[in-house]
């Protein structure tokens, strides 16, 4: 081999190498656009990306850099949420307003700039301000790196499947309707599955979506919570789910003819065609166990084998779970389990640096103007502390060694201890503050989260930003750190990046603060987020460069 062939021929090979290892650049461009939509026979102007509900799907393979330009066209602020990716040191790509960034006012743009790190699998993106989430959402596929199979039989075909909910109304009206007279938002008037919510008794003649399959094939199945408010059932007639994955992390595969998922959550669920023939109603309707008005409407679509035509014969339907099965819930979160094999191992913290504890709940606050709540309106809050927005990002704030935007004060423990899930207090008043909790690079962290029956109990559907974090252990009634924490499962617990704490009852949950920057954690019930349950963790940065946050990129957003 000449000396210039054999030097031609390491420079392709180095080439060749570097794609596989750094992964490739992905572009993708979202216009925030007005949209004509008509569902329930009746039509409104909704906020979308494109044009589409639900929104584009962005697909990319771990270890690839994303570049998403998002375009504001309409009279609202606008930011975007990549719900699950981790931002290694790139928190000013994260996307809730006035957290990591401040909001893109309308005529202007903003280039989010990430790489996927060491993760793989379905994730969600969506709007982080206001309600804009209910109709600007999506699908974010992560694929595994090239030549790297998935840990079960690869399935013949694949399909995104999002879940939501659509109102009559604008949700903007409906929000601020509520803070104005300082009760509760009204409910959605139905559930969506990719978009539609099927024929429902108001609308007969609208259609569902169709999921056409081939009698014999496998289908995996990506399916997200992309609901403002509501944890869903979600069910197939006639067919068995086989659970791989959720919130992008791989778990031992278990099969169930139910799954239960909370806003901002992800299941993939692998479904054989095994029937032959026929149409199977596949059905999304809501998860409550609480005295707490839902919407009660179950969202339909149709599982159609390929030569079947759709008649009332040949349609086998389905009976969704009772609004309150909270033992069909337990039965599947109860089935996670980290896959934790010797090339997916599950990684969980043994030994802990801090030790946290948080109520999570609701509350009563004066509020003079709120003549239909008799001068006081709901609010929520962890560890009694109702979050107030800022007017200045955080992150941003933290960066620059602003002074004034926040605190480091947050409680680690409730400041007043109780009787969580029983009578609550006298007093249900919250306070007011922009408070974050201070961590150093590395900690190892527990937290507790603990429901609280102020008002009512309530499942709380509580997401983590620029983490992933394993659910060691739950449980009903008030947590006990003496009994309930020697039955923590410290070998193979679920990982995820939203966790429900159940109604009455806590939840365990175990991280390691790597991450430097400003971390947002909150309900995914959008309500209970609006009403202030929500806090932030700054990570300090570590030793050196690759253990601090990256420069602000130089079209951040201003406020």
């Amino acid at each position: 081999m000449s000396s210039w062939f054999r030097v031609f021929f390491l420079l392709i090979v180095c080439l060749l190498s570097s794609t596989f290892v750094h992964g490739r650049v992905r572009n993708y461009k979202f216009s925030v656009v007005m949209k004509n939509t008509t569902r329930l026979c009746s039509s409104k102007q909704i906020v979308t990306v494109n044009g589409k509900f639900p929104g584009p799907t962005i697909y990319a393979r771990e270890d690839d850099t994303v570049l998403i330009k998002v375009v504001n066209h309409v009279k609202y602020n606008v930011s975007i949420h990549w719900h699950g990716i981790r931002q290694l040191r790139t928190g000013w790509a994260d996307g809730p307003a006035y957290i990591t960034q401040c909001p893109i006012p309308p005529k202007q743009s903003y280039v989010y700039n990430f790489t996927i790190t060491g993760q793989k699998g379905t994730l969600l993106w969506h709007a982080h301000i206001l309600w804009l989430r209910a109709t600007v959402h999506g699908a974010l596929v992560i694929l595994p790196k090239l030549g790297v199979p998935y840990p079960f039989p690869k399935p013949d075909h694949e399909h995104v499947v999002v879940l939501a909910e659509w109102w009559k109304s604008d949700t903007e009206d409906v929000i601020n309707e509520a803070l104005k007279s300082g009760l509760a938002p009204n409910v959605s008037d139905a559930h969506t599955i990719n978009g539609h919510p099927g024929p429902v008794s108001s609308c007969l003649s609208q259609g569902g979506y169709n999921l056409n399959v081939e009698a014999g094939k496998s289908y995996m199945l990506r399916v997200i919570n992309a609901a403002l408010n509501e944890e869903l059932f979600f069910k197939i007639a006639g067919h068995k789910m086989t659970v791989v994955e959720v919130d992008a992390t791989y778990v031992k595969p278990f099969k169930t003819d139910t799954i239960v998922i909370g806003p901002g959550q992800t299941t993939n669920v692998i479904v054989t065609a095994d029937k032959g023939s026929g149409v199977y109603m596949v059905a999304a309707s809501p998860f409550m166990d609480a005295p707490i008005a839902v919407d009660n409407l179950t969202a339909t679509a149709t599982l159609h084998y390929s030569g079947t035509q759709l008649t009332a014969s040949t349609l086998t339907s389905t009976k969704p779970p009772p609004q309150n099965a909270t033992v069909v819930a337990n039965n599947f979160t109860d089935a996670l389990r980290s896959l934790n094999s010797k090339k997916y191992p599950a990684n969980v913290p043994l030994t802990v640096d801090r030790s946290l504890f948080f109520t999570v709940g609701l509350g009563i606050n004066s509020c003079p103007t709120c003549k239909a709540a008799n001068g006081s309106r709901v609010v929520a809050s962890i560890n009694n502390v109702t979050f107030i927005m800022p007017t200045t990002a955080l992150l941003q704030a933290h960066y620059f060694n602003m002074k004034g935007v926040y605190t480091t004060d947050f409680p680690g423990n409730p400041p007043t201890p109780y009787n969580y899930t029983g009578t609550p207090p006298t007093n249900m008043a919250t306070t007011n503050g922009t408070k974050v909790l201070r961590l150093p690079y590395n900690a190892t962290v527990q937290v507790i989260l603990q429901d609280t029956g102020i008002i009512a109990p309530e499942n709380h559907p509580v997401h983590l930003h620029g983490f992933n974090f394993f659910a060691v252990g739950k449980g009903i009634g008030n947590f006990n750190s003496k009994t309930d924490s020697k039955k923590f499962n410290l070998v193979d617990p679920v990982e995820r990046n939203t966790i429900g704490v159940p109604a009455g009852g806590w939840v365990a949950i175990r991280f390691r603060a790597d991450n430097p920057g400003i971390w947002f954690m909150h309900c995914h019930l959008e309500v209970h987020t609006t009403w202030g349950l929500k806090m932030a963790f700054q990570v300090d940065n570590g030793k050196g460069p690759n253990e601090s946050i990256l420069p602000p990129p130089k079209d951040l957003p201003k406020c």
